[in-house]
């Protein structure tokens, strides 16, 4: 009998560019909802196709009432860093009004840069063809309803039904 030898080395490998991105938010920390924003943003603006799944505390990121307001974590936080770069007390983080001081500070640098608020920056996704959805067990466990959402979101949709529109080549899902 005889064998072949069916690893073959090749010198070339064609690169495939990405088609689509789907990612899943589940934080509603300001720091947490802006890395999402920024991802999509950045995949629609290169042209690939962006859908993102807003779920449990990151729904936060897309309700009307909170997602103007969301705040960063500043007590369990390692990286969390005070100005000039040393390393946030974390018995300073638990003080009252240490953590809206530090959001207030954070979202300051953040209109800067330039940085747009929620509301706008879910304006630019969708606008650019990126898709917002929300989490149908999370609205539900919180007891929220559509109207409570964005207008940018354009459904509330299970994670199988999430899943389903992430199938195909060259997808990437990207969890926050």
């Amino acid at each position: 009998m005889e064998t072949k030898d069916i690893t073959q080395k090749t010198d070339t490998v064609e690169k495939k560019p990405l088609e689509k991105v789907c990612m899943i938010c589940a934080k509603g920390a300001l720091e947490d909802v802006y890395a999402t924003l920024v991802m999509a943003n950045g995949a629609v603006m290169e042209g690939i196709e962006t859908k993102v799944f807003f779920t449990f505390f990151g729904l936060d990121g897309i309700t009307k009432k909170s997602m103007n307001h969301l705040h960063t974590a500043t007590t369990g936080n390692p990286a969390m860093r005070m100005p000039g770069g040393l390393p946030f007390p974390t018995l300073l983080g638990g003080l009252p009004g240490v953590e809206s001081a530090v959001s207030t500070m954070m979202r300051k640098q953040m209109e800067e840069l330039d940085m747009p608020p929620v509301d706008e920056f879910l304006e630019m996704i969708t606008a650019g063809g990126g898709e917002i959805y929300a989490c149908k067990l999370a609205v539900d466990m919180f007891k929220l309803k559509k109207e409570d959402l964005s207008d940018e979101v354009s459904d509330i949709i299970t994670i199988g039904e999430f899943y389903e529109m992430c199938d195909g080549d060259r997808t990437q899902i990207i969890f926050t």
